[in-house]
């Protein structure tokens, strides 16, 4: 196929992508049918769906156990660090206030707000999976456990509108070693709204120098200046 060629098909295909991601995934699937069924004029939409079985707990996994320290049911657990994309106080973050459960399990709301959408009037697909990763990682404040992401799972349900409330909640599934595996949801408009966003995730169990060893310079010497505003450091501590 000549150059030129391969060019235009790529950009029709980008097209035809960007168009079935607006689609709801009854059309899509829809479309797969009559493309395959021989109705010329529908496009041939490509379906494809993988099942990830990654961050399920594995046989040999424990319940997670509530530290003894962690914060009383309905205590709004604190900003982890107050620069914090997630749950930090930064301009046109998702600032993300996490609820303790009664047990090790956490809830939160999300504003979504016109800085925050992808395609227009929705919400940009990243920042809803940041949104699941930031209340996912909450569950170590409950656990008594400093970890970080090492694997997130997201499947998108439908699509979330600008100037929407997601409720979001999360739980810790088991523990495996330095694995805690967690799983959570968002739902639109109310805490039993339908099902946006779904995710499950694994995280590992670190100590300070992870921070210390990988993080910019700069920046690790303004946090070491203000630790009123490091409750993971807080949190690295009480990790047992």
């Amino acid at each position: 196929m000549p150059a030129g060629d391969r060019i235009r098909l790529t950009g029709r295909l980008v097209h035809a992508a960007r168009a079935l991601s607006l689609l709801p995934a009854r059309e899509r699937l829809a479309g797969c049918a009559r493309g395959r069924g021989g109705d010329r004029r529908a496009p041939a939409y490509i379906v494809s769906v993988v099942t990830s079985r990654q961050a399920e707990p594995p046989a040999d996994a424990v319940p997670v156990q509530r530290h003894p320290d962690a914060p009383a049911p309905g205590t709004v657990l604190p900003s982890h660090y107050t620069h914090c994309f997630g749950c930090g106080t930064v301009e046109h973050g998702l600032h993300i206030a996490t609820v303790a459960g009664d047990g090790v399990d956490v809830t939160a709301t999300f504003e979504v707000t016109r800085h925050h959408q992808g395609a227009p009037g929705i919400a940009h697909g990243g920042l809803l999976a940041a949104a699941m990763d930031e209340i996912l990682g909450m569950l170590g404040f409950l656990a008594g456990i400093s970890c970080v992401t090492a694997r997130l799972e997201t499947d998108f349900r439908r699509p979330v509108p600008v100037a929407s409330t997601l409720h979001l909640r999360a739980r810790a599934d088991g523990v495996s070693g330095r694995r805690m595996y967690v799983s959570g949801e968002g739902r639109l408009g109310s805490p039993d709204g339908p099902v946006a966003v779904q995710a499950r995730a694994v995280f590992v169990r670190v100590g300070l120098e992870h921070f210390t060893g990988h993080g910019n310079a700069a920046e690790l010497a303004a946090a070491a200046a203000d630790p009123a505003a490091n409750s993971w450091l807080r949190s690295t501590r009480v990790s047992p």
